[in-house]
C-alpha cells in the first residue's frame, strides 16, 4: 500500500510535509496516513508531466496500446487485493468493489485497442485548389480529477484514454480514497509507463492545488467528475486561460414504470439502478415514477427486496449494503428523507441510520412522495427510492425531465415500440431500456444539461484528448 505522492516516477513526501487521514467508514477507524500535495508539488507534477508528454506523444500507438494492454492484464491479476483496498476506504460491499475492479480494468483493454485508431482525413477542397488533410494530436498535460465514490474506475476511465491518445497526465483523487489510486500507478509502472507521464497527487488543499495547475499555460486539459456544483467553479477557472475541458457532474436519474411493464424484471433492474454502490453513484436511479396500474405489486416486491438486504461492512461477502462515505453524506441522506415525510411522504421500509459505529443507513422506500420533497430535486446518493404514481405517460415523461439534470434515464416497457419512442422523448445522455445497468467502456457515458459537457468510453473519450489539425496543401 503506497502513501507518498507519485511524482516523476518516484514515491515521495508532499513539500510541505502535510498528511492527510484516510478513515475505514464502516468502523470510523484511520487506516492509512497519505502524504499530501502541495500547490509547489502540483508545479513540480506539470514540469515532470510537459517533459514526459513529449516523448510519450511520439511513441507509436501499437507501443502506447501494449503498455496499456499489460496494465489490464496487471489489475486483473491484482483484483481481490485492488477490491478489499476499495472496501476498506470507501466502504461498499465486496460485491460491489469486485464489480469495479473489473469494470476498471476494462478501459485499459478497450484502449489498448483504440490507441492505434486514431484516423485522420484526406480529401480534396470543394474549390479542387488544394487537398484538405485533417489529423488528430494530443492535447497534451492533462489534469484529471476523480471522486470518492468508484476510485478505482473513474480514475481508469480517464487515464486509459489520455495515454492512449498520447497525453501525460497528473490524477488529483478524493481526498477521501487515494489509496486506490496510488495502488493505480503502481501498476501502470510496472506496465512500462515512463516516468512522469502519470502522476498522482492526494490533497488536503484540492481547490487551489487544482487552480494552480489551471493557470499554468502548459495544461491543456481537464477531465472532472463530480458534483455539478464543484464542475461549475472548475469551468470558471478553465475559462481564465481558456483550457479544453471535459465534465462528468451530478445526475438525477429517472426510473420509469409503465402499466405493460414485467413488473419482477423492473423490480430487479430497480435494485441495481439504485443500490449498486449504495445507491452513491451519479447513474443511480433517483425518482421511480410507476403507473398507478402496478404501483401496489412493484412497491410491495421493491420494498421486500429493499429490507432482506443485509447491512455490514463491506468485506463480509455476505453484506449487501456497506456505510455512506462518512458523517456528512448520511446527515444529508437524513435530512432528505425527513424532509420527504414531513411533506406527506410515507416510509415502507428505512428512513433511519444504522449502528453506533460506522456511516451506516438502512436501505429506505418512501411512497406518495410529494412534488415538493427536496430528493426529487436533488442527487439523494444514497439508498433511497421515493416513489410517485403516474396515470399519463407524457405526464410522467415530463417529470422525468423536470431538472437541470440530464445524466441517464430508466424506463420498462414490454412494448419495444413504445420504449424506443419515449427514450427518445427523455432528456439524458444514457437510456437504460428494460435495464439497470447501462454503463460500458465501449459506450459512450456522459449527459445532457447540467449533467456534463462531452464523453467518456468508446472511441469518443479518446477523442476528448485529441485537437484536430488543419493541413492545406496541393499536390
Amino acid at each position: 500500500m503506497h502513501t507518498g505522492i507519485y511524482l516523476g516516477g518516484e514515491w515521495r513526501q508532499g513539500s510541505d510535509n502535510e498528511v492527510l487521514a484516510v478513515q475505514d467508514p464502516s468502523n470510523e477507524e484511520i487506516i492509512a496516513e497519505v502524504s499530501a500535495a502541495s500547490e509547489a508539488d502540483a508545479i513540480a507534477a506539470v514540469d515532470c508531466a510537459e517533459q514526459a508528454g513529449k516523448d510519450w506523444a511520439k511513441r507509436a500507438p501499437r507501443e502506447r496500446a501494449e503498455v496499456l494492454r499489460k496494465a489490464f492484464e496487471l489489475l486483473i491479476a491484482n483484483s481481490d487485493e485492488i477490491a478489499e483496498l476499495i472496501v476498506r476506504e470507501n466502504g461498499k460491499c465486496l460485491r460491489d468493489a469486485r464489480g469495479e475492479t473489473a469494470y476498471a480494468a476494462e478501459f485499459f483493454r478497450w484502449y489498448a485497442e483504440e490507441a492505434v485508431r486514431n484516423v485522420g482525413d484526406l480529401y480534396i477542397a470543394p474549390s479542387g485548389a488544394n487537398r484538405i488533410v485533417v489529423q488528430s494530436q494530443p492535447v497534451g498535460v492533462s489534469v484529471l480529477v476523480t471522486p470518492w465514490n468508484f476510485p478505482a474506475a473513474m480514475a481508469t476511465r480517464k487515464i486509459a484514454p489520455a495515454l492512449a491518445a498520447g497525453c501525460s497526465v497528473i490524477l488529483k483523487p478524493a481526498s477521501e480514497t487515494p489509496l486506490t489510486a496510488l495502488a493505480i500507478a503502481a501498476y501502470l509502472e510496472q506496465a512500462g509507463v515512463p516516468p512522469g507521464v502519470v502522476n498522482v497527487l492526494p490533497s488536503n488543499h484540492s481547490g487551489r492545488m487544482v487552480a494552480a495547475m489551471l493557470a499554468d499555460p502548459r495544461v491543456r486539459k481537464l477531465s472532472f467528475t463530480g458534483s455539478t456544483e464543484v464542475g461549475r467553479i472548475l469551468l470558471a477557472e478553465a475559462a481564465k486561460t481558456v483550457v479544453n475541458c471535459s465534465m462528468e457532474l451530478g445526475g438525477n436519474a429517472p426510473f420509469l414504470v409503465c402499466a405493460d411493464a414485467d413488473v419482477d424484471a423492473a423490480v430487479e433492474g430497480a435494485m441495481i439502478a439504485k443500490m449498486r454502490n449504495g445507491g452513491e453513484a451519479c447513474t443511480a436511479a433517483n425518482r421511480f415514477y410507476v403507473h398507478d396500474a402496478v404501483m401496489d405489486e412493484f412497491s410491495d416486491k421493491f420494498t421486500a427486496k429493499m429490507q432482506a438486504l443485509k447491512i455490514g461492512p463491506g468485506l463480509d461477502p455476505d453484506v449487501d449494503l456497506g456505510p455512506l462515505i462518512n458523517q456528512k453524506a448520511r446527515q444529508d441522506v437524513h435530512a432528505l428523507v425527513t424532509d420527504a415525510v414531513d411533506k406527506g411522504a410515507s416510509t415502507l421500509t428505512g428512513g433511519e441510520a444504522v449502528g453506533d459505529k460506522g456511516y451506516f443507513y438502512a436501505a429506505t422506500v418512501l411512497l406518495e412522495v410529494p412534488e415538493t420533497a427536496e430528493l426529487l430535486r436533488e442527487e439523494i446518493f444514497g439508498p433511497v427510492a421515493p416513489l410517485v404514481g403516474f396515470s399519463d405517460e407524457d405526464h410522467a415523461i415530463a417529470m422525468a425531465n423536470q431538472t437541470q439534470y440530464g445524466l441517464i434515464a430508466y424506463l420498462y416497457t414490454e412494448d419495444l415500440r413504445k420504449g424506443m419512442a419515449m427514450a427518445e422523448r427523455l432528456d439524458a445522455g444514457m437510456i437504460g431500456l428494460n435495464r439497470g445497468l447501462v454503463s460500458d467502456p465501449a459506450a459512450p457515458f456522459g449527459g445532457t444539461k447540467q449533467s456534463g459537457i462531452g464523453r467518456e468510453g468508446a472511441h469518443d473519450g479518446m477523442l476528448e484528448f485529441l485537437e484536430k489539425k488543419y493541413i492545406a496543401v496541393a499536390w
